[in-house]
């Protein structure tokens, strides 16, 4: 009787053995893809291939708009679980990336890399039709728009159009008569960053003389 539960354990030993080896060969197998850069998987709507099955899946949501991941907090809902995660901080406040020059803190590495260029002024982004350079390629789409002649930005008020979002809400201000800058020594108000700084200089003109 100890003979045949000993045969019988040594077999339920030697499946579980074989299970653990084949389940360890495939994780080996997938993770070789990633050093051999084959792709063994595609994308049947645009073709990008992939190298674990699991990575196609993901991409797929992006035709099917498919985003099974719910904010808890505010509903809004995420194609990827990690995409949800970094958004969760905006709920916490959590910012574990600090910036070495500042110490400004941020909720996403991506974002301090971005900022990290206004120390490095560092401008990655070029026009190919001018050769300006941009920190941002946000703001080399909205620059791109002035050789387009492109404006489709309108305003609500006297319907004048705008190629950025940006010109749209500086020119709203002169309806809605918003001045958003105010001046630390005098605490005149400016509709726009720039009026503000000429009108500092003169402060800083005044001190000169005085001295």
């Amino acid at each position: 009787m100890n003979e045949t539960h000993l045969i019988s354990d040594l077999s339920v030993e030697t499946v579980d053995t074989y299970e653990n080896v084949k389940n360890v060969n495939e994780k080996n197998k997938k993770h070789f893809h990633t050093h051999t850069k084959e792709k063994a998987y595609s994308c049947d709507l645009c073709g990008k291939g992939f190298s674990r099955r699991g990575n196609l899946a993901t991409h797929y949501r992006m035709h099917t708009d498919e985003k099974p991941f719910p904010c808890d907090v505010c509903n809004k809902d995420f194609s990827r679980k990690s995409h949800l995660n970094l958004h969760y901080r905006i709920h916490t406040n959590d910012k574990p990336y600090s910036c070495d020059v500042c110490h400004k803190d941020f909720s996403q590495k991506s974002h301090l890399n971005v900022h990290f260029r206004t120390h490095t002024d560092e401008k990655p982004y070029s026009c190919d039709i001018c050769h300006k350079d941009f920190s941002l390629r946000g703001n080399l789409n909205v620059h791109f728009q002035t050789h387009s002649n492109e404006k489709p930005y309108s305003c609500d008020v006297c319907y004048k159009d705008f190629s950025s979002r940006g010109e749209l809400k500086r020119h709203f201000r002169t309806h809605s008569k918003e001045k958003p800058f105010s001046c630390d020594v005098c605490n005149k108000a400016f509709a726009q960053k720039c009026s503000l700084n000429r009108h500092f200089q003169t402060h800083t003109n005044e001190k000169g003389l005085s001295s």
